[in-house]
């Protein structure tokens, strides 16, 4: 274990440090100017330290975390170094605020850290912090400071500089003087990113001043539950991603996102180290709705209608939420990055965002082959929804997600329907009761998921109960964002062969969590894993489907393959189920059919284009600070997205847009156009009536077996 003497030392490194820097100014150079003529003002001296209760809470915390997580983990040290690293990284993710020398000091202790915390000592915690404190703090002070002068001597028209894309996998800075060189490049990329959105030099030390200042003023305003919180869910994330600890002040807004009525853009986003990212979308919410808002992406600053954008990094997440929410009917506006970190501002109208309001939604696609037509069935069903509180009440009217699709599922049928499409794109979950009580609808009795908890017990109490209600021909359509619930029900739609499943690979988001009280706040850990009843967890893995689809997400940046200590995919044993049809031998005839259909339609070929510019921009490590270079990278991908939208107007016979003002004015029309209720829309939904398509082939190849097993004689009259 670390000494008091070691910590003592530690921490007097910082009081030095403090002084350190409050005495000298940094000198490096860096393009023609050097820094160090300019005056540097010391940042202001704040040393964080813990307490006893946070000693005491901390125990409290891990002792349930050992006793109730489904991960068995030892306070090992092992355990200690993937904290400390942990840590650091979620205080400096970019590698740009601690030195070399700074970790190697670290590192010193990195095999202690457990048994510090074991013995009620969080000063080694403390002091990484401080260090990082003092010198973000002195960076932005710097800026502040000093922003006039920088924006006068950036060149950017002759500089052949260029930022990092990839900071997260950099050794950190050799010492103070590299420090500043990366801080002096993102502070000309800020400046850089005003100018490629026209701003004036005027304008971009006000919008830069105003934000470097207020990232300052918070900064200094952190009080030591601000750094608490951040301690104690790296070392609760150690576990897996979902388990985390919310103080009294965090369980508030933990309320206000579990409760059935939003004001917002129906949006789900977490904390990324000093940034908030979009984890996913409400489907048919506001950002969802106006499309350019997508999940990975990161929130880096938010304003209130015409009002200027107001810097959010470093906010803790309940504040950027607060900021985000507001009336209906008002703007909100977001500035953000990419995957490719290019800045842009998305501007969103605020509505009422009622989970319950979201309900399933029907259609009939008519689809023509040379079999014949056939009338194919839709069913949306944007999440898994139930109202509790009239359930409890007793009332037998009350809203779900089962109890709509039982109705639609009947309007269809009088209407006619030869097959049944349930599409469950972007359904990231909700209620399980309500994806096992769907699974009843087209299954006989049987088990629909199993549940194995951290004692290795398994429940099957979620069970179809009664005979099918539909026994027509199925598929199942998904996405990548189809996740939780979403992915129990076509698991076991799978798994009982009951119908084909399409699309994407699911999210793969395959465990469950419960609150647990604590003396402070409460901690939210994950006590249970699902299963199919093939056996196969659904966790990391997601569903496969029969058939895939190309997605524009990246199922390694995107989903629980990409989050840190994700549990890992396993397998218990399977329950004996029945198997409805023998789909395998099929699948061959379908994917060609398929396949040719794609090859000759224009929609699948623009989707499989955008996929290959997006994934060639995800690969960029380094943007050039010269700006004509970003002026004209970003002219030439203006002009590659123009001339791939033109050139599916023009197959289709559309108006081809004039420039790509025009195609930015059309994408707003459109999403101005989808407020209000989310309508079904096959006409521009190709992959959709590629589904009903794919449907179509499946009855008819069932059907010619049958008559061929008549014709052979292979029937007798019982």
């Amino acid at each position: 274990m670390m000494s008091r003497t070691a910590t003592q030392t530690l921490n007097k490194s910082v009081y030095f440090l403090l002084s350190l820097t409050a005495a000298l100014l940094i000198a490096f150079a860096t393009s023609n100017w050097q820094i160090a003529n300019a005056k540097a003002t010391a940042p202001t001296e704040q040393l964080f330290e813990f307490s006893k209760a946070d000693a005491r809470i901390t125990l409290d915390i891990i002792e349930q975390l050992q006793n109730q997580h489904y991960r068995r983990l030892e306070l090992d040290d092992q355990f200690s170094i993937n904290l400390m690293d942990s840590y650091i990284e979620s205080l400096d993710p970019l590698r740009i605020y601690f030195t070399q020398a700074d970790i190697k000091e670290f590192h010193k202790y990195r095999t202690e850290l457990d048994d510090m915390i074991i013995d009620g000592d969080l000063s080694l915690i403390a002091t990484i912090y401080n260090r990082y404190y003092a010198s973000s703090t002195r960076l932005l002070r710097y800026s502040v400071d000093n922003l006039e002068t920088m924006l006068e001597d950036f060149d950017f028209e002759n500089t052949k500089d260029a930022i990092s894309l990839d900071r997260e996998s950099a050794e950190p800075p050799a010492d103070e003087n590299e420090v500043m060189a990366l801080w002096y490049k993102r502070v000309q990329n800020d400046v850089l990113n005003l100018r490629l959105a026209d701003e004036t030099d005027e304008e971009i030390l006000k919008t830069l001043g105003k934000r470097y200042q207020t990232r300052l003023e918070r900064m200094e305003k952190r009080k030591v539950e601000d750094v608490y919180d951040i301690f104690i869910n790296n070392l609760s994330r150690q576990y897996d991603p979902h388990t985390s600890w919310m103080s009294p002040r965090t369980m508030e807004n933990f309320k206000i996102n579990m409760s059935l009525s939003l004001e917002g853009i129906g949006a789900v986003l977490q904390k990324d180290g000093e940034h908030t990212k979009v984890v996913r979308l409400v489907t048919g919410g506001p950002a969802f709705k106006q499309g350019e808002l997508k999940a990975g992406d990161k929130i880096t600053g938010v304003a209130q209608g015409d009002e200027d954008i107001e810097d959010v990094v470093g906010w803790r997440l309940d504040e950027v939420v607060q900021l985000i929410r507001g009336p209906k009917d008002s703007t909100v506006r977001l500035l953000i990055e990419g995957s490719d970190q290019e800045a842009k501002v998305v501007s969103i109208v605020r509505e009422k965002v009622k989970l319950e309001d979201q309900a399933a939604q029907k259609t009939i696609i008519e689809v023509k082959t040379d079999d014949g037509a056939k009338r194919i069935g839709v069913v949306d069903i944007p999440n898994f929804y139930m109202d509790f509180d009239a359930f409890r009440r007793g009332d037998r009217d009350y809203k779900s997600t089962t109890r709509d699709v039982i109705r639609l599922i009947g309007e269809l049928e009088q209407e006619g329907i030869d097959g049944l499409v349930v599409d469950l794109r972007s359904n990231g979950g909700g209620s399980l009761r309500e994806a096992a009580t769907l699974t009843d609808l087209f299954i006989d009795r049987g088990p629909v998921v199993q549940i194995r908890n951290a004692n290795d017990q398994i429940s099957r109490r979620y069970r179809s109960q009664r005979p099918p209600l539909y026994t027509g021909p199925l598929l199942v359509l998904l996405n990548h964002l189809s996740a939780s619930a979403s992915e129990i029900f076509a698991g076991a739609i799978q798994d009982y062969q009951r119908g084909l499943v399409v699309g994407a690979q699911t999210y793969g988001k395959g465990t469950v969590q419960t609150l647990s009280e604590l003396s402070s706040g409460q901690l939210k850990l994950t006590t249970a894993k699902f299963y199919r009843v093939s056996g196969d967890s659904t966790q990391h893995r997601g569903v496969v489907p029969d058939i895939t689809y190309p997605s524009l997400y990246d199922f390694e940046k995107v989903g629980e393959s990409a989050l840190d200590y994700a549990l890992p995919w396993d397998q218990i044993h399977s329950i004996s189920h029945l198997k409805y049809n023998d789909i395998g031998p099929y699948l061959g005839k379908l994917t060609e059919n398929h396949q040719s259909r794609m090859a000759e339609s224009p929609d699948y070929n623009f989707l499989l284009q955008r996929i290959e510019i997006q994934n060639e921009r995800s690969e960029i490590k380094t943007l050039s600070l010269n700006e004509s270079v970003r002026r004209e990278d970003t002219e030439q991908f203006n002009q590659t997205m123009l001339d791939l939208n033109n050139a599916l107007r023009e197959e289709k016979g559309l108006e081809l847009f004039a420039d790509f003002e025009a195609l930015e004015q059309d994408l707003d029309d459109k999403a101005a156009k989808s407020s209000g209720v989310n309508l079904i829309d096959v006409e521009n939904d190709f992959l959709l009536e590629e589904s009903a398509y794919i449907l179509s082939d499946f009855i008819n190849l069932k059907s010619k077996d049958v008559e061929k097993i008549a014709s052979e004689g292979h029937f007798s009259e019982l």
